[in-house]
């Protein structure tokens, strides 16, 4: 049997907000495979929905770019150790530097071998400077670029706590001059907002892949064998869940946060297409928080944790 830590069974309440034992058990049975071992605290009905956020974040700076003409932009991440370096000029000169950098960039880049501007040097190069001087790790992690779509296609930026989390939405309007309409505006400024709070995982059901429906659909039918549920009633209540679980991914399926009760995402953008004479479109959107999936050295554990990962008698 492979050997469940400590931190193993931290990740794992972490990411599902089951009980420790419940976490100890289920990566025993999963033999220590961390996703294995989310599904089984899922199809056992512990808990509803594990957190795609992985571990807690550090330190450092999500920033945006867009061009003047709103057809495309780029998000950048880099980080740091600390809060401290990260308000520092230097950290910030450094990360506009990147968001310069990523602005000319192919996608799928690792902007870290591109050149640094006015120099010889790799930005690499430029990062392990950076080291040097504030003493402090500093990593350029990810980034993403977004372009707009049609004559009426734009790409709009959301920055949130001073860069600690940052959403690019690509949204068309009916015309190219609809564009410039306050209701589009405001509709695709609160739809930035929206995905900054509610992370949904795509635009619409569409484009969720097959076999994470499947997988949802076992996650369900396991949940509802674990409930005693009859058998036979399995059918309407597991399309029943898949709706609701589709509400909660998507963005046209969520309740709009902005204006509660008028509705969900998709509706209000019906609602806008008809009031600006076309079809509103949401083409697509990056959502990134600063230091998600990355652990946080900690230096304590709970003694709960040692106890339940500690040899048995």
């Amino acid at each position: 049997m492979a050997d469940i830590t400590a931190s193993m069974v931290k990740e794992l309440r972490e990411r599902t907000q089951a009980g420790m034992a419940d976490c100890k058990n289920a990566l025993v049975e999963a033999m220590g495979d961390m996703e294995k071992a989310v599904e089984v605290i899922l199809k056992k009905g512990i808990v509803k929905a594990a957190s795609r956020a992985g571990r807690v974040a550090t330190e450092g700076e999500v920033r945006t770019y867009v061009s003047p003409d709103a057809k495309f932009g780029v998000v950048v991440e880099v980080n740091c150790q600390t809060d401290f370096v990260a308000r520092g000029e230097e950290f910030k000169s450094f990360v506009g530097k990147v968001t310069e950098i990523a602005t000319t960039a192919k996608p799928g880049t690792d902007l870290n071998t591109l050149p640094w501007p006015g120099t010889d040097k790799t930005v690499d190069f430029a990062r392990q400077e950076m080291v040097a001087k504030t003493g402090e790790n500093t990593v350029v992690r990810r980034w993403d670029r977004l372009e707009a779509k049609g004559a009426g296609g734009i790409v709009h930026a959301y920055v949130h706590m001073g860069g600690k989390l940052a959403v690019l939405i690509s949204a068309e309007a009916p015309t190219a001059e609809a564009v410039n309409a306050p209701a589009f505006k405001a509709f695709v400024e609160n739809c930035a907002m929206q995905i900054a709070a509610m992370s949904p995982q795509v635009v619409h059901k569409d484009e969720v892949p097959g076999h994470h429906i499947d997988k949802q659909k076992e996650i369900f039918a396991a949940q509802l064998k674990e409930e005693g549920k009859p058998e036979q009633s399995w059918v309407k209540i597991i399309e029943g869940k898949l709706a609701k679980w589709f509400s909660e991914i998507t963005l046209h399926g969520q309740d709009n946060v902005w204006d509660q009760g008028k509705g969900t995402i998709d509706k209000l953008r019906q609602d806008l297409g008809k009031q600006l004479g076309g079809e509103v479109k949401l083409h697509g959107f990056v959502r990134l928080a600063l230091g998600e999936g990355i652990e946080k050295k900690t230096d304590n554990l709970a003694d709960e944790v040692a106890k339940l990962t500690g040899p048995s008698n």
